[in-house]
């Protein structure tokens, strides 16, 4: 039977028992259903003249899950009468290798190229899976199982001369047994997605099937370990034997190749107690003996076997000693290859004698690794699905948990709305109707009405004064209303200036000092500045504002007979105020609501002390304005005390400063000027351009631009065309013919239509130009493309 290389089973069969395993293909083929092709010998009379030397009948049975091959020769010693009886005893072969197909189909595609038969058949076994699905094998192999052991073949019932083959039924029951094991496996994987269930139960049957005395999963570090064998140029023998490269080999692996390749031991299956675990075990890379591209070997399917590791590893006493220790005597191997990717070796040990490893075990053992295979990458994908699921059902909560805090945050927006409307048509009102009833008396007496002659001078001055007080308090509340939207818009600059610290603070004092005798509070000043650090440089009247703004709260807030303390003092280049009062105090939970705008610690309907709770917001703001600091601390009934740190700041050339500059230096790389003398004009650039991310320095004087553009380094100016003191054309020249600005490209704006030797002109000087009135989107087109060059 070499025709079939290593057949499933080869027995010598009378004619009638081949007959009846010819049904069996057939009763398969309406199994399996019209997929199945089924081809005979008697289909091809014209075949038998051509192979009758070596076979004279054969079934072929070929289908996408199952293929089986039954062939029979003819005894040679038999007579010519004997061959052609019923009884007459045939060489049968059983095969499903669809090698052993291949090659038997070859023979007949070479010497009959004109059956399509032969040749469509040859093609169908050339395409489909290379092994049978489990359960079609099982089926098969007990069908054919009852067959044989419901006519038991005795010596007496063959031909006296024929040699008797071994009874069939024992290794069939193994291979049934075999079968179904790899079946349930496979069961296993489409049942459950617990990958520590699958491996776990397949490692104790597999053991008590194969009777071996312990059974391992070696898992390599990491998911999935990715063998860089690019350029190894080895043909790996697919037949499992064991070559001489694989006799050196070590306990599990050759050599490490990198950190990422090393494991350990994660599944273990034992006889019994006798053996020792090497549960968690993890190979010893110094006592490993490199053998070149045993990994690669792994990796293309390559099965191991080991019948004795006395003799295979008796070059490497190290490695024989660590195999003693671990009582291995003999072992066979199988990798489990995932997606390309060798994940483990699944590894059979026999511990107290050697042994030689059947071809079926090794078969055996190639299938339970490749349908483990499936197994874990189906759980890999499992596990992906329901980490994605965990990540997206953790997303939804987040953003349901930002829609909410949004949601909470507009509320609180409404109400503090809300709040500050009815705080300012309280605080607005107030005064106006004193302004108008006070003003309308004034009129009235002017005209005579009234008894205007009977009303004094000074009743009309006092009349006077406090429309003028009432007037300021209103101009105080616009005021703070525009600087917080100027601020709130990134509009807001700083005009840095070279002061006295000293100076300032008794300015402020004494500038609050009427409001404070007013309502009985002291005012003190604990200044600790020395004289030669008494210079500092930031914008003055934002300071003074900021001091104003939390002196004035001190004030307004402290009972009379109370004290408001400001302090002062240098730290480095930072410059430190410090207002203390002994006013009523903040709880502790409003604190952080102080700073937010619109907000006012007492309610509209409770109000006792004016204001449109502006004050600390925009004090706040200032402060990060000039890349300070300001905290509180506050004890109810006992008072206050609120500390402002101010960096020093660098001073701009034209004493103005971009929100965005760096305290570090003035020039910002990638900024932009604008020169503009239009305040209207300069305002909507600079919201377009601050809105979409740009940093923005707005220079208002033309006859310094030259000179400050050289000090800031700019990628890019914008200019008005037409300016007053130096217009667009001036400074472009300048700036297109200095070494230090050459480089800086200029965008002009122009009010007017240009001819066509105007256009030639503006374009020598500058790199484009916009008409006016601004178009966002022409204006960021432009932009955009001056900053990419």
């Amino acid at each position: 039977m070499a025709i079939l290389g290593n057949p499933r089973f080869s027995r010598t069969l009378p004619l009638a028992m081949f007959e009846r395993l010819q049904e069996l293909l057939q009763q398969m083929q309406g199994k399996i259903g019209r997929e199945a092709v089924l081809l005979r010998s008697q289909d091809l009379p014209i075949v038998s003249v051509g192979l009758d030397q070596q076979v004279q009948r054969f079934t072929l049975l070929v289908s996408p899950g199952f293929r089986a091959l039954l062939i029979a020769t003819p005894i040679e010693s038999q007579g010519e009468a004997e061959a052609n009886s019923h009884s007459s005893l045939y060489q049968v072969g059983l095969t499903f290798e669809s090698d052993a197909i291949a090659g038997f189909l070859d023979g007949f595609t070479q010497r009959f190229t004109r059956q399509p038969q032969i040749l469509h058949v040859f093609k169908l076994v050339q395409t489909y899976p290379q092994a049978n699905q489990a359960a079609i094998q099982s089926e098969f192999t007990l069908l054919l199982m009852d067959i044989l052991t419901a006519n038991p073949i005795s010596n007496e019932s063959i031909h006296p001369y024929c040699e008797v083959g071994q009874p069939i039924e024992a290794a069939l029951r193994q291979q049934v047994e075999q079968e179904r094991l790899v079946h349930q496996v496979t069961t296993h994987i489409r049942q459950s997605l617990e990958l520590p269930v699958i491996l776990s139960t397949a490692v104790d049957e597999v053991r008590h099937f194969l009777n071996v005395d312990r059974l391992l999963i070696y898992q390599f570090d990491g998911d999935l370990v990715n063998l860089r064998s690019e350029g190894d140029k080895i043909e790996v023998d697919n037949s499992t034997d064991v070559t001489d490269e694989f006799e050196n080999a070590q306990f599990l692996t050759s050599s490490p190749l990198s950190q990422q390749d090393e494991g350990c031991v994660t599944y273990e299956a034992r006889r019994s107690n006798e053996i020792r675990s090497v549960l968690n075990w993890r190979e010893e890379k110094d006592c490993a003996l490199y053998v070149s591209n045993c990994r690669s070997k792994y990796h293309q399917g390559f099965t191991g076997a080991i019948d004795d590791i006395e003799v295979a590893y008796s070059d490497s006493p190290c490695l024989l000693q660590l195999l003693r220790q671990t009582q291995v005597k003999a072992k066979l191997v199988a990798p489990i290859i995932v997606q390309n990717r060798l994940w483990g070796l699944l590894i059979a040990h026999q511990c107290f004698a050697p042994r030689h490893w059947q071809e079926s075990e090794k078969l055996f053992l190639k299938q339970i690794a490749e349908h483990l295979a499936v197994a874990i990458y189906q759980a890999q994908l499992y596990a992906q699905l329901h980490q994605q699921k965990s990540s997206l059902e953790q997303r939804v909560i987040e953003r349901t948990q930002e829609l909410r805090d949004a949601l909470q945050a507009t509320q609180a927006a409404n109400h503090a709305k809300s709040e500050f409307l009815a705080a300012m048509s309280h605080e607005l009102r107030t005064p106006l109707t004193c302004v108008i009833g006070l003003s309308a008396t004034l009129l009235r007496w002017s005209l005579g009405e009234g008894g205007s002659k009977t009303v004094s001078i000074e009743k009309q001055r006092r009349y006077l004064q406090t429309i003028q007080e009432n007037g300021e308090h209103l101009l105080a509340l616009i005021n703070d209303i525009l600087d917080f939207s100027q601020l709130e818009a990134g509009k807001a600059v700083l005009n840095i200036n070279e002061f006295s610290l000293r100076y300032l603070a008794q300015q402020t004092l004494r500038s609050l000092k009427e409001k404070a005798s007013s309502g009985q509070v002291e005012l003190i000043l604990d200044w600790q500045v020395p004289t030669p650090k008494d210079r500092f440089q930031a914008d003055p009247r934002r300071l003074r504002q900021i001091l104003f703004n939390l002196l004035g709260n001190a004030i307004k807030f402290t009972p009379a007979g109370g004290q408001v303390t400001l302090r002062g003092w240098r730290e480095q280049n930072r410059a430190v105020f410090q207002i203390e009062d002994t006013g009523i105090g903040i709880p502790q939970e409003q604190i952080p609501l102080m700073f937010q705008k619109f907000q006012q610690l007492e309610k509209t309907y409770q109000r006792t002390y004016e204001g449109t709770g502006l004050g600390l917001a925009l004090t706040q703001q200032l402060v990060e304005l000039h890349g300070g600091t300001i905290d509180v601390e506050s004890t109810v009934g006992k008072g206050s005390i609120f500390t402002v740190r101010v960096p020093i700041q660098s001073v701009v050339p034209g004493g103005t400063k971009s929100p965005a500059s760096s305290e570090k230096g003035s020039s910002i790389p990638g900024s932009i000027v604008l020169i503009e003398n239009n305040e209207a004009s300069a305002t909507a650039i600079c919201e377009i351009l601050t809105a979409a991310g740009y940093h923005l320095v707005w220079l208002i004087e033309s006859s310094t631009a030259v000179r400050q553009i050289e000090l800031l380094q700019p990628h890019a100016v914008i200019l008005d065309w037409q300016l007053s003191a130096m217009d667009g054309y001036e400074i472009s020249y300048y700036l297109h013919h200095k070494t230090t600005t050459a480089h800086i490209k200029v965008l002009a704006l122009l009010t007017s239509s240009l001819s066509a030797d105007e256009q030639h002109d503006l374009t020598a000087l500058v790199d484009d130009y916009l008409p006016k009135p601004i178009e966002p989107a022409q204006l960021l087109h432009k932009v955009a493309t001056l900053m990419a060059i």
